[in-house]
């Protein structure tokens, strides 16, 4: 038997024995508890003046048995007749770490996977003790963050990006970060570090003066000499008079208190903060563009995300190594030309999806091809009339994600022949100008997009499909108002790595959808919505045999439960939302209706309602 935190190991030591894996999952709610006591009150129950506190303490070791021993059995030295003692350990969590014989064993233990780490790791992986308890953690800023840093070395025939993923797929190998949340498609959505790990990490931060961190229970004082600064919730530090900021590197604002956003924001510019290479103030209640950003010569990473900001100063030009400009959820809708001569430019993240399902972007920008470095565009919003934007998409030759929107007729040839040249492509959206603007999609003209991964096309399409079954990479498939005359599922039944397929607001205008035997192998999601002609829904046997999750919206004509549903035995979840009152009715337990007995072997059965306004509303079988 060997035991390892670490993945490849695992995986390696089975493959010439022939051995199995065992994955040691955190402990359930009740055995945590169960352990819990047994090592905090030696195995009596647990004084009721006590449970609301232990069970706050045992959320912070979120079912790690080494940290629920570890901390059970200190707690064990405290009075149970004093409330005010457990209380404190609860609050003061990190020093008892850094101070409590009784857990220096596991900080011990825990230390060794962090020591174990190379060197280059060691600063990606401190690097997320910046961010506050809980906190998800999105993979690809992270990646770009190392980057700014300047974590991440380039390695011959890798760029830095590719070099970057493999540092985060070391640390979750070394099970020290772990998945929080997944798209459909499988990609990482979310991250996150385990509580108690997170703390030791601090600890080690805190001890090679790598970052600093303020909140409610800190120092009023920030130390001497401050690379990393992070501020959270109450935080009670004055940014101004002996705290100085001239050696910060990176600076990160997750609290919403307006005088103390305004405080550190003045800062950077009166203190001279010239060496800042990462700025990210997400959800700051700020409504203009700090100018002093603006003088920020070494800035690298710009987030103003989810902030009332509206407008970007032509100065920014100022900012000549700047890499990420991240805008989402702002009121930013134009960017001064200004923008075009940073040739360090890789990432352009400008559009707003607050007022769903309306997407808003930025105007496009003429001359845009001299952004040659660019990796991400999104979104750029074509102009009516003008395709010269459109021609200088396709020198961006570098472009993994695009995505356009507001395209008209006018815009078709243009997009076209340039898309066929952006060979890089992993992400791309395509957003038609009104419902009724038919693009004449060429999609034989995508033959070259062999990376690509991910494809959402809102408008019409009308024709077929036809040139998309040679996207053999292709794993996430939208589209919405597509107005489809044939078929569509003949183009696409045989692409090898379609994972999620959502057909959308009248994708498809015909009466049945047919999914013949041996089709669609690999799908797990299904998505079918307001297709206000489809009657009927067909599966073969043996047909969409890995299908996980399938959702029935807005398809008031469809009657009776998909034929062949009753095979799909993968099928963990089903979702009917306003569907016809004779379809929903006959699905509950119990009855002896053809629709329920085709659906009983599903978990999970999902009937009801949605608007926009009040999101979903209804009941689970």
């Amino acid at each position: 038997m060997i035991t390892t935190r670490i993945a490849d190991v695992a995986s390696s030591s089975t493959k010439d024995v022939g051995g199995q894996i065992l994955t040691l999952n955190p402990l359930s709610s009740e055995d945590s508890w169960t352990l819990f006591c047994a090592k905090a009150f030696q195995g009596n129950a647990c004084p009721t003046h006590l449970e609301e506190i232990s069970r706050d303490i045992l959320k912070r070791c979120e079912g790690l048995p080494l940290a629920i021993v570890a901390i059970g059995s200190m707690l064990a030295t405290k009075d149970i007749n004093r409330v005010d003692e457990w209380e404190i350990v609860h609050r003061s969590l990190r020093a008892e770490l850094q101070d409590n014989t009784k857990l220096k064993g596991m900080q011990a233990i825990l230390s060794l996977s962090f020591n174990d780490l190379p060197y280059h790791l060691k600063h990606c992986f401190m690097y997320l003790s910046l961010f506050p308890e809980d906190y998800s953690i999105k993979p690809n800023a992270l990646i770009r963050l190392w980057i700014a840093e300047g974590f991440v070395e380039e390695i011959e025939g890798r760029t830095l990006e590719e070099v970057a993923n493999g540092c985060f797929n070391e640390l979750l190998n070394r099970s020290l970060v772990q998945v929080n949340e997944r798209y459909n498609d499988r990609r990482i959505k979310s991250c996150r570090v385990h509580d108690i790990l997170r703390e030791t990490m601090f600890l080690k931060s805190k001890d090679q003066g790598f970052a600093a961190i303020t909140n409610k229970e800190s120092s009023k004082r920030l130390p001497e000499r401050v690379r990393r600064l992070s501020v959270h919730e109450g935080t009670n530090i004055d940014a101004s008079g002996d705290n100085q900021l001239s050696q910060l590197r990176s600076f990160f604002l997750f609290t919403k208190e307006k005088d103390v956003c305004n405080k550190f924001v003045s800062s950077f510019s009166d203190q001279g903060s010239r060496l800042l290479k990462v700025l990210d103030c997400k959800f700051a209640p700020i409504t203009t563009f700090p100018e002093g950003i603006t003088k920020l010569y070494h800035l690298r990473y710009l987030c103003l995300r989810d902030t009332d900001v509206s407008s970007i100063p032509p100065s920014i030009e100022n900012l000549k190594h700047l890499e990420t400009l991240d805008l989402k959820n702002t009121l930013v809708r134009e960017l001064p030309s200004e923008i075009l001569r940073l040739q360090c430019l890789q990432h352009v993240i400008v559009y707003d999806v607050r007022r769903f399902p309306t997407l808003h972007g930025f105007k496009a920008l003429k001359g845009m091809e001299s952004l040659s470095s660019l990796r991400k565009l999104i979104f750029v919003e074509a102009k009516q009339g003008e395709t010269e934007p459109m021609v200088s998409v396709g020198r961006l030759t570098q472009l993994t994600r695009l995505g356009i929107l507001q395209l008209g007729v006018e815009h078709g040839d243009a997009l076209f022949s340039s898309i066929r040249e952006l060979k890089l492509l992993r992400s791309l959206t395509l957003d038609s100008r009104t419902e009724d603007e038919a693009l004449s999609f060429q999609f034989k003209s995508f033959s070259s997009l062999r990376l690509l991964q991910r494809l959402y096309i809102r408008g019409r399409v009308e024709k077929s499909l036809e040139g998309l079954q040679n996207l053999t990479n292709l794993s996430t498939l939208y589209l919405s108002g597509s107005r489809l005359q044939v078929n569509p599922l003949e183009s696409l039944q045989d692409l090898p790595n379609l994972v999620s397929l959502w057909f959308d607001e009248r994708a498809y205008d015909g009466k049945s959808l047919y999914f013949k035997a041996g089709s669609f192998l690999m799908l797990r999601d299904l998505h079918i919505s307001e297709l206000e002609n489809l009657r009927k829904v067909t599966v073969e046997d043996k047909a969409l045999s890995h299908l996980e999750r399938m959702s029935l919206i807005d398809c008031k004509l469809l009657k009776i439960m998909p034929f062949g549903i009753e095979c799909l035995r993968n099928l963990k979840q089903l979702q009917l939302i306003n569907m016809a009152a004779k379809l929903t009715t006959t699905v509950y337990r119990g009855s002896q209706h053809v629709n329920y007995s085709k659906v009983m072997h599903i978990p999970h059965v999902f009937i009801g309602q949605w608007n926009i306004e009040t999101g979903h509303d209804g009941y689970w079988l």
